[in-house]
């Protein structure tokens, strides 16, 4: 009785303590939250004062309220976006060895002073720093909040027992809204007696590391920038130049790296960056749960994250291929289908000189200077119209367009299909685009024409001979017939009625021949003919870009501006200049190209897909995280081969990340079972804490899907957080079904999409069936099992061959 009094005694002490240490942070968050206030009242000052300088009328005063309501409208929104979850750390810091002061405020000191130690072993606590998302300064211009990328915060993650500098205490604040929740601390000099305003610097909690590992996530990623610790911020601040390539395993805060790492080559280098910055996640479900990080850390608009089968502008993937279906459309191969369909296109009579998203129409007549319609093909399609000076449509026998005849000179002149063939193959024989030598073709006909009318030997003088062909071709290039005809035998090709073209298996098989073999032809044609895209079809689409090209459109006058109209400007500035606002946010929506691509998991990119993200960072700086032993591809050998083009001679700078900070070494343990089958000798990352809870393993009773929902509903009592059920990917929405009426906590969802997710709880349905989907399936198993940092439940059916205890035959030693 007497012990269980005393701890009762020490746990309210203990208590007492914590809440008085949260009343001092609550009081800090207060102050910094009437000086944002502040700030915000700054801001709308400013924007309002603008607005009256409109009234004064002249062109001199509204420029300079444009850009005055700009930059204030930027602040404001800034300071907005900061203005929930504001603070989530402190530093408590020794006397440093020099007294010089950085632009934040704080000391730049990074060891302490030489007497900051007493004999003693005690210590004066000489500067407090509490870091957030933005820096605040009061009036007098003190640091009250640290910007988290500055210099004088990166003690707060660089930090440890071993090397901890001038730093005494690192303290993580847990913080809703305006109101601390609490807070845990890491003591980094144990051996010190510290003192702050003379007493002793108290210690909360079991360490800050642990506290945030063991927070219930929702669907939404949170903030973890408060538990970074020093691999991880070194390479969240390596030096941008070249490739920054960083592996790591299961739950070593690959996602978080990256996410963080954009933002600090921002806040280091804006104007470098201001061409923006891409970030590559492997699907939709990942940019859901990442996006809110880094507008959380004030990045908004430089920064893209979009996944991988939402590159390519106005497509979005939403369906799913068949692995060996994807193994053929994801290969090198595929390069090769691609440029030769684009090149028998034409000759198939199929594209279109409309947007990028006609995939149909017809081969009419239209008026001269109309865009040709988008010509019909298909099988049986394949006569077309080839129509003459008298304006009456010849049906051609033999494809689409397979004559041409003008008048010129009082003759009619005309191009045979042999002829236009071996002028076709002529201008193919370029490197450029295809839709870019639409002109050399046309110049070629021109030259056949020319050359067909015997005109050429009429003059001697070179200038009059020279002025005669000149206006042949005029005349000749305006006649209806000539432009029907140009439209029809070479029209302007798009991408998606390229991969429509693609869909019909006879000429597909042609396009292929020697490239796929003919069940590969088969299913990728059959794939095509679906209402909608796939991630392997977007990788396509890009690549058959490139092939096609985009002819140089002719620019748009640019519309007056009303005042200039008013004041008579536009007889000096008949085309108004765009403002500079106006020219970053049209550049933003035309960039194809960034300063720096960040890609996520990028393991499990396909060497198609990986010349799709190269294509948008040609000149950019690069840092690329992955894992091999997760990798869902089935050739790793061939996609690092193409990552390489990518990458192209830039030098590489490597990071390995070794702590497993996501799953307790329970599940961490069973897991690596199946990465020494799927990866023999690679070693998992070391899992930091243990909970005692070892992964439960259940066998179909009555049926799967209610053993499923029922383990599911189980974990549901056990967890505060999301639990993730992962199936086999054919067996997703029948999944979904399972646990109809069960809540938002559970999700079910396919094998691939559980790559870079986390959730307290998982439940793994069939280990057997993951495995056997593909040929990567053991290491996208291996994912799948590294999901939870709580509990893990495995589902095992026959197909499993479940022991005694439930243990699947995969997963036993």
């Amino acid at each position: 009785m007497a012990a269980q009094a005393q701890q009762t005694a020490v746990d309210s002490i203990h208590d007492s303590v914590r809440d008085r240490e949260i009343s001092v942070e609550q009081e800090h968050l207060d102050r910094v939250y009437r000086r944002l206030e502040e700030k915000i009242h700054e801001a709308e000052f400013l924007m309002n004062d603008a607005a009256k300088r409109g009234q004064v009328g002249t062109p001199g005063a509204l420029a300079e309220r444009d850009a005055q309501v700009f930059r204030a409208g930027v602040h404001l929104n800034r300071l907005n976006n900061e203005f929930e979850d504001f603070l989530f750390g402190r530093i408590d810091l020794l006397l440093g060895k020099d007294g010089k002061k950085g632009p934040d405020g704080a000391y730049t000191a990074v060891e302490p002073a030489d007497g900051a130690v007493r004999d003693d072993n005690t210590a004066d606590i000489a500067e407090t720093l509490h870091i957030g998302r933005i820096g605040v300064l009061d009036s007098e211009y003190a640091p009250l909040v640290i910007d988290w990328r500055a210099p004088a915060a990166a003690p707060f993650y660089r930090s440890t027992p071993v090397d901890p500098g001038r730093v005494v205490r690192r303290r993580v604040i847990r913080s809703k809204g305006r109101r601390v929740l609490g807070v845990e601390d890491d003591l980094m000099r144990p051996e010190l007696k510290a003192l702050l305003s003379g007493q002793e610097l108290a210690v909360i909690g079991d360490g800050a590391l642990m506290a945030a590992l063991g927070q219930a996530r929702s669907h939404t990623m949170r903030d973890i920038v408060a538990s970074i610790q020093a691999e991880q911020d070194l390479v969240i601040r390596a030096p941008a130049a070249s490739v920054t390539y960083v592996e790591g395993g299961p739950g070593t805060g690959k996602t978080a790296v990256a996410l963080h790492r954009a933002a600090y080559l921002l806040y280091q280098d804006r104007r470098r960056y201001s061409g923006g910055i891409l970030i590559v996640s492997p699907t939709p479900l990942l940019v859901a749960y990442t996006e809110g990080v880094l507008p959380s850390l004030g990045e908004e608009g430089q920064v893209a994250i979009r996944a991988i089968g939402s590159l390519v502008d106005g497509v979005e993937a939403t369906l799913y291929d068949s692995p060996s279906t994807a193994r053929a459309k994801g290969s090198y191969r595929m390069l090769k289908v691609l440029r030769k369909a684009a090149r028998g296109a034409l000759e198939a009579g199929s594209g279109s000189s409309g947007s990028a998203g006609d995939a149909g129409g017809s081969g009419r007549r239209r008026r001269r200077g109309e865009a040709s319609g988008q010509l019909a093909f298909g099988a049986g399609d394949a006569d077309q119209l080839a129509f003459g000076d008298d304006d009456t449509p010849d049906r051609a026998p033999t494809g689409p367009a397979s004559r041409l005849r003008v008048v010129a000179f009082g003759r009619r002149l005309e191009l045979e299909a042999p002829e236009l063939e071996r002028i076709r193959h002529t201008a193919l024989s370029g490197t450029a685009p295809v839709n870019l030598l639409r002109p050399r073709a046309r110049r070629l006909l021109l030259d056949a024409l020319w050359a067909r009318s015997g005109a050429g030997g009429r003059h001697t003088d070179p200038e009059l001979a020279a002025e005669l062909r000149s206006s042949f071709d005029e005349d000749v290039s305006s006649e209806d017939s000539f432009i029907d005809f140009l439209n029809a035998w070479w029209p302007e090709l798009t991408p998606k009625a390229v991969l429509a073209a693609m869909a019909d298996e006879r000429r597909l098989g042609r396009w292929a021949r020697r490239i796929l073999n003919p069940g590969e032809v088969r299913k990728v044609a059959r794939s095509l003919r679906r209402d909608g895209y796939s991630v392997h079809d977007i990788a396509m689409l890009d690549e058959l870009q490139a092939i096609l090209g985009t002819p140089a459109r002719p620019r748009k006058r640019r519309d007056l501006d009303p005042l200039d109209q008013l004041t008579g400007l536009e007889e000096l500035m008949p085309v108004r200049e765009e403002t500079q606002r106006e020219r970053a946010e049209r550049l933003a929506e035309e960039r194809t190209e960034y300063a720096h691509v960040i890609v996520d998991e990028a393991q499990d990119l396909t060497p198609m897909q990986w010349r799709m993200v190269g294509r948008r960072g040609r000149h950019a700086t690069w840092t690329v995280v992955g894992d091999p032993a997760q990798s869902s591809w089935s050739d790793p050998d061939e996609a690092a081969e193409a990552r390489d083009e990518a990458l192209g001679t830039r030098p590489r700078r490597r990071f390995q990340l070794t702590v497993n900070y996501r799953n307790p070494s329970e599940i961490a343990e069973l897991a690596s079972r199946v990465l020494a089958l799927a990866m023999p000798g690679s070693e998992s990352p070391r899992a930091v804490r243990s909970t005692g809870v070892e992964p439960r393993f259940a066998v179909v009773r009555e049926s799967l899907a209610s053993t499923v929902r029922e383990e599911a509903a189980r974990l549901l009592d056990r967890v505060d957080g999301t639990i993730g059920v992962v199936v086999a990917m054919q067996r997703r929405e029948e999944a979904a079904r399972w646990l109809a009426g069960l809540g938002d906590r559970v999700v079910a969802l396919g094998s691939l999409e559980a790559k870079g997710l986390e959730y307290d709880a998982t439940v793994v349905v069939s280990p057997a069936e993951i495995a056997d989907e593909s040929p990567a399936g053991l290491r996208v198993l291996y994912v799948a099992l590294t999901r939870a940092t709580q509990q893990l439940t495995v589902v095992s059916g026959e197909r499993d061959q479940p022991d005694a205890t439930g243990v699947p035959d995969l997963l036993r030693d």
